[in-house]
């Protein structure tokens, strides 16, 4: 069995399939033919690992690639695909079963759908992609919660806020004049570090509403790091799938 994964790399997106195998021990092999971007790796490979041979070799791979091969395809909802949560791939099992609608559960990091045995895939495909949407909505609710409860008295914020789970295609955050947070659900998606930089972002906001310098400074001092965070959040946004 397959599993479909993508980066990005420059202004192209590399859509790849991992292969994995018992039998290959040690080698990875990447192959680019009629069938696209392929990658066979021995079975206990970690996806980190994986994504970064493709991007060291992106260019060999670009370069050898037909632009119908590097475009993303959409997500299906079929068994074998995977979507991200925390940063990780995890890997979707979808089943017919004695339901009335999906129901989504997140099992030793595998989702497991289950969906009514009669529905047509049309009708399998929206009702799947809400629930998985209504998902990642209660995971973010229930992290970003809790990360702003615990930066709050980090950034000396004085207003308490109400979190709220928006779905903002173009932004991660904001902060409303009255000091309501409103957070992108997609969120749930990223990395943990990833996400606690929108947390630490937005709560600066209610301190300092511009992007000045005295706004960084106040979150380097919370947090050092921050650049190289808000780089890669830039970078990780470009490949979720929802």
């Amino acid at each position: 069995m397959s599993e479909p994964n993508s980066i990005r790399f420059g202004g192209s997106t590399i859509e790849y399939q991992v292969r994995r195998s018992e039998r290959r021990k040690k080698t990875i092999q990447i192959t680019v033919d009629g069938g696209g971007v392929q990658v066979s790796a021995p079975i206990a490979t970690p996806d980190r690992d994986l994504q970064a041979i493709v991007r060291k070799r992106a260019p060999w791979i670009l370069g050898h690639s037909s632009e119908g091969m590097l475009n993303a395809s959409p997500k299906q909802f079929v068994s074998g695909e995977t979507l991200p949560y925390l940063g990780r791939n995890v890997r979707l099992l979808v089943e017919s079963g004695r339901v009335g609608s999906p129901d989504v559960r997140f099992d030793h990091w595998r989702f497991r759908i289950v969906v009514p045995e009669d529905w047509g895939h049309r009708e399998r495909y929206a009702s799947i992609r809400r629930s998985v949407v209504a998902w990642y909505r209660d995971r973010a609710k229930e992290r970003l919660t809790s990360l702003v409860e615990r930066w709050w008295p980090l950034l000396g914020v004085g207003q308490k806020s109400i979190v709220l789970i928006r779905d903002q295609r173009q932004r991660w955050g904001s902060c409303a004049p009255d000091g309501a947070l409103r957070f992108n659900w997609r969120a749930a998606m990223l990395k943990p570090s990833l996400v606690e930089y929108i947390v630490v972002h937005e709560l600066a906001h209610l301190t300092l509403r511009h992007h000045s310098k005295e706004f960084w400074v106040l979150l380097s001092d919370v947090m050092p790091d921050v650049q190289q965070r808000r780089k890669a959040l830039s970078e990780a946004g470009r490949w979720l799938p929802l």
